[in-house]
């Protein structure tokens, strides 16, 4: 009986079947991976910024936070909605930040690099809390950055 089942392929199938169901569930584990960037690929850091603006929402996400603040532009006197990139929600953690060290409303003075694109969109390597004068390192993905605010 065990000579007819192999040579209807009966445990070999179940071996291939097995191997390609664990080959697709590593390729769609990996998928995630696949969206992330470097920093020089999305950011300059030749192109620094300092700026004092109004938060309007804070997205603790993997792989990177990101909070909104209205800055008013020197120039032109409108207020421009700037998304600031920040390391991990882990990593934030490790470096003192909670959930709610940043809230709607609150004024912050951001430093960092500006987007390769033009967009009003930022690396933040540092963020003072204006309102107790708390300056929090904002795990920047920036090359040569110093472990410490």
């Amino acid at each position: 009986m065990f000579v007819s089942h192999v040579a209807r392929g009966g445990w070999y199938m179940n071996a291939r079947f097995t191997a390609v169901i664990a080959g697709v569930a590593f390729l769609a584990a990996a998928a995630p991976v696949v969206g992330h960037h470097s920093f020089a690929a999305e950011f300059d850091g030749e192109k620094s910024f300092k700026y004092t603006g109004t938060v309007t929402k804070v997205e603790w996400k993997n792989p990177h936070t990101y909070f909104f603040i209205d800055v008013k532009d020197e120039e032109t006197g409108q207020v421009v909605n700037w998304a600031m990139e920040m390391g991990s929600p882990n990593g934030l953690m490790r470096n003192g930040w909670t959930r709610n060290s940043m809230k709607i409303g609150d004024v912050v003075t951001v430093e960092g690099s500006k987007a390769r694109d033009g967009s009003a969109t930022g690396n933040a390597r540092t963020v003072m809390l204006t309102s107790t004068g708390q300056r929090l390192f904002a795990g920047s993905s920036q090359p040569n950055q110093p472990s410490t605010p």
